[in-house]
């Protein structure tokens, strides 16, 4: 019993009253604080999550224009125990950036220059609120890209991405995020300020502690300064859009692309059926699509046009060899933003039908990705829904996304999406996969986090989360509970 009210009195947070506003004014100036105004306060009540609730309207809205600030902030927080939400662009997709117990939300959007771009050592800085299109838009003029970068980048700020780990569909080839983070700044839930790594590539100096930030979720520290390790732009792409007669067929697929072939593509998205009829007749698309059980997006990419050619003549060849309908190659920008734009507009297709949805995104080893398929006809059959899957099939990364039937009620859906999920994870762990690749856990997924850990690894990052924050000031409810 004194366990369980002493970890209930961790929850135990204060309200911003007027003085504590005032305090915030004299950090951050009066200009970039919003209080006791609920139309501008509920935009960040929520992220691109659309069920309604999972809202937390938040008490105070900061808007810093540096580490010093947030530190101050913080360093209030604590004293005052009020609760702190980071959040970039708002992009997220577990609810990470969601003040669920209200307090303070930090809002990093002036925190978006870029502050160098090292051309000799291939590295950019910048500032959390930089939006990730941004950095490839700066680099692209001496010839280098981020090649982390996930598929919302116009949106998402690099920050969010760092905390999330965010991926994306050329992940295959290139990575996530984390691969090409080599320093940061951050500000510690306690107020202190602190730097990690920076231009070197190779880094051994004590724990790694960059890439504990890296998907930490804001619960750890708030990001205030990147060290991003650049590529070489390719300067050749071409798409390939290969239509099969049914799933299995397609995702067998996937390993043989980069076994038999030996070449990796860029990225290898799978849609399946249910994905590809409707987001082509969102679009109007004339793709003749009726006769595709499946598709595969392969995106192939290089500095040498004749070996371009060879690679992607090589792939289509063994599609065809192996059951695929038809092989549409896309090589230039408009064909190729036919064929992609398919693949990204499948959510928006599918919130015409019912926005009630809940996008997923399970990861299983890449060969179990067809023993997959077969749970999601069986759950969509036993719960009366569509279960769209498609999304980064070469790395086993799938967007599952039960959505509503419109028949349905909106309690009846509430009241089985629960248990679809909890059927969904449990069989994805059969699989030796997990419940998020990209999006997080969050405040969305956090009472799934069993399926894929065990008591001793939430019990060890528990106690790195209270080492960090002694007051569970920053992010709290993210992830698990204290």
């Amino acid at each position: 019993m004194i366990k369980i009210l002493a970890e209930l009195n961790m929850n135990n947070y204060e309200k911003v009253t007027e003085n504590i506003y005032r305090e915030l004014i004299s950090i951050c100036g009066e200009k970039f604080v919003i209080y006791r105004d609920p139309e501008k306060l509920e935009p960040f009540s929520h992220d691109e999550v659309t069920d309604k609730s999972y809202h937390h309207m938040p008490e105070a809205v900061v808007r810093p224009a540096g580490a010093q600030e947030i530190a101050a902030i913080m360093k209030l927080a604590n004293k005052y125990k009020i609760p702190v939400t980071p959040r970039g662009g708002g992009s997220g997709l577990s609810l990470g950036a969601v003040p669920v117990f209200g307090g303070i939300v930090i809002f990093l959007d002036r925190m978006n220059r870029i502050l160098e771009i090292d051309s000799k050592n291939m590295v950019i800085t910048v500032e959390p609120g930089v939006i990730t299109n941004e950095i490839n838009e700066a680099a692209s003029g001496i010839g280098l890209f981020f090649a982390g970068y996930p598929m919302s980048l116009q949106s998402c700020f690099i920050g969010g991405n760092v905390a999330e780990n965010a991926g994306g569909g050329k992940a295959v080839k290139y990575g996530v995020t984390g691969r090409y983070i080599l320093g940061m700044e951050f500000v510690t839930p306690e107020g202190e300020i602190t730097c990690l790594g920076g231009k070197i590539v190779k880094n051994v100096t004590g724990y790694d502690l960059i890439n504990l930030m890296t998907g930490s979720e804001g619960t750890l520290g708030i990001i205030t300064k990147i060290y991003t390790k650049l590529m070489p732009k390719p300067t050749e792409i071409t798409d390939l859009l290969v239509l099969f007669k049914n799933a299995e067929d397609a995702i067998n697929m996937v390993p043989l692309i980069i076994t038999e072939s030996k070449i990796i593509p860029a990225a290898i998205e799978f849609i399946d059926r249910l994905s590809a009829h409707t987001s082509c007749r969102y679009l109007n698309e004339d793709i003749p699509y009726e006769k595709a059980g499946a598709m595969l997006l392969i995106e192939v990419d290089g500095t040498d046009k004749q070996k371009l050619e060879d690679d992607y003549e090589k792939i289509g060849s063994l599609c065809m060899k192996n059951g695929a309908i038809e092989v549409y190659v896309a090589d230039n920008f408009t064909t190729q933003e036919r064929i992609w734009n398919v693949r990204r507009n499948i959510a928006e297709a599918f919130m015409v039908i019912s926005p009630e949805q809940s996008l997923e995104d399970i990861t299983v080893p890449v060969a179990e990705i067809p023993k997959i398929i077969p749970e999601l006809e069986r759950l969509s059959a036993k719960y009366n829904i569509q279960i769209p899957c498609y999304g980064h099939a070469g790395d086993g990364n799938l967007h599952v996304t039960p959505v509503k039937n419109p028949a349905q009620t909106h309690e009846e859906w509430k009241n089985i999406l629960p248990s679809v999920l909890e059927e969904l994870y449990i069989e994805t762990g059969k699989l030796g996969g997990v419940i998020s690749g990209e999006h997080g856990i969050g405040y969305k997924r956090k009472k799934y986090l069993k399926y894929s850990l065990d008591d001793t690894a939430i019990d060890l990052m528990k106690r790195i989360k209270k080492s960090f924050d002694p007051n569970n000031i920053l992010n709290p409810g993210k992830i698990f509970d204290l």
